[in-house]
């Protein structure tokens, strides 16, 4: 059965909620703003929105079903994508300021890399286990699983492309090395923050 209006517009707010808050996509997409500017972020925003649309289809399909049975692979990717996250935080924390030429040389993540890492990001993981276990709580159908990946997926480019916005916004304040070494060290602060729900699971 198709959600109703009502469910449907639940859903939506909740989507938007979820995917505006902080969390590692956000973060990393703040900095890549900042960094390489807004056209060459958007091969990482989009890999985001289908990767995660992609993650909340196969999990409401019945993939959950198979860490259900073997939790021992849910445990594995959870401490896997924890691992990655205090890597990316190390890197964060230690890159300096980007002049011109390195800005060129190196390049931001890119579709494909941002939809795989949605497999190993701990805070997609419980969106998209929340959003099938609230909104789908019974049998569902693969019509409703799709509606709800493909709400995701439209929201999820403008919700998390605003932080991409703010990161090329900073880039007129953040003008000397050391205010850039300062909010690298504050976003890499906050990558690690984002490993609570691992924390506390």
């Amino acid at each position: 059965m198709i959600m109703t209006t009502e469910q449907l517009l639940a859903f939506c707010a909740f989507a938007v909620i979820t995917l505006v808050t902080p969390g590692p996509n956000n973060m990393m997409i703040l900095t890549s703003g900042l960094n390489y500017g807004f056209v060459r972020t958007l091969p990482h925003l989009a890999g985001i929105a289908f990767g995660f649309a992609l993650m909340v289809f196969l999990t409401g399909a019945g993939l959950h079903t198979v860490f259900v049975r073997f939790p021992v692979l849910h445990t594995v990717l959870k401490y896997v994508g924890a691992a990655y996250l205090l890597w990316l935080a190390w890197h964060l924390a230690r890159s300096g300021p980007m002049d011109g030429e390195r800005r060129g040389r190196e390049r931001p993540m890119g579709f494909l890399g941002a939809a795989a890492f949605q497999w190993v990001n701990p805070k997609a993981w419980v969106m998209a286990v929340g959003a099938i276990s609230t909104y789908l709580p019974n049998a569902s159908h693969l019509p409703d699983v799709a509606l709800l990946a493909v709400v995701y997926g439209m929201l999820g480019a403008p919700c998390i492309g605003l932080w991409a916005g703010f990161g090329v916004a900073m880039r007129r304040v953040l003008t000397d090395a050391r205010s850039v070494r300062v909010f690298n060290g504050v976003a890499a602060a906050l990558l690690v923050a984002s490993l609570y729900p691992i924390l506390v699971e």
